[in-house]
């Protein structure tokens, strides 16, 4: 069995898939990740000049109404049944990223990391909290300091004295030989109503918030995907190409 190559690709293709079904967006995940995990795979078997480069995407979309249950959340979180869904038009998933249950819809920026951690560091508490500061920096463009609440994953407001602290940001990720899916959602324009219907992330005593109330004023979601994807590839040290 020979070792791994060396040499490690820290490029990755930017792809923006718009509003999209979330099973369709999952099933796209699901194959670009399943590949990657193969090709690690048939790796580790051919010699290290016949070895090629894993990828890594970063996928950027938003959602049409949609609540996605992870592994260790509780089902009761879900405040609404079939019949209140399909009232509201929302949809409901159970699925396979870590955390507890949370809310997709328009106006919140999506973005799905497939990449190969082995191509940048292995340790996924890095990964999440990198993940994290991107988001806080880019809030920071905006003016709005942002931080982490200590034993709470995402990003929040009022995260020092807590007085108010209301989340902008959720985290859930999956991993498997390092590739990582999933990935985090930011509210900028989001319709915060939804939030009503779950407790979100498992938490019932701290509100959400997003980048439209604060500033109260509409965001241009492409002006916040850019930054946010500028600042993802500062942080992790990316080269980036767009589809």
């Amino acid at each position: 069995m020979q070792a791994t190559a060396a040499i490690k690709n820290k490029t990755a293709q930017v792809i923006s898939l718009g509003l999209i079904d979330y099973q369709e967006a999952w099933n796209y995940q699901e194959k670009l990740f399943a590949e990657t995990v193969a090709l690690k795979i048939k790796n580790r078997d051919e010699p290290v000049d016949l070895q090629k480069h894993t990828p890594n995407y970063l996928l950027f979309c938003q959602h049409p109404h949609v609540f996605t249950l992870g592994k260790s959340g509780k089902q009761e979180n879900l405040l609404v049944d079939d019949d209140e869904l399909k009232e509201i038009g929302a949809t409901y998933y159970k699925i396979n990223r870590g955390g507890d249950i949370t809310y997709h819809g328009p106006g919140q920026l999506v973005v799905y990391p497939i990449i190969d951690l082995d191509n940048f560091f292995t340790d996924i508490h890095k990964y999440l909290r990198l993940l994290e500061e991107a988001v806080i920096m880019t809030l920071s463009e905006y003016g709005v300091q942002a931080g982490r609440i200590d034993g709470l994953t995402g990003v929040w407001l009022d995260f020092e004295e807590q007085k108010d602290p209301r989340k902008i940001c959720a985290l859930g990720v999956k991993s498997s030989r390092w590739v990582t899916m999933h990935g985090l959602a930011f509210n900028v324009n989001t319709n915060l109503e939804y939030f009503k219907h779950i407790v979100p992330c498992g938490i019932d005593d701290k509100a959400v918030t997003s980048l439209q109330q604060e500033l109260e004023l509409e965001v241009s979601m492409e002006e916040v995907q850019q930054r946010l994807l500028k600042n993802i590839a500062s942080l992790f040290e990316m080269n980036l190409v767009t589809a």
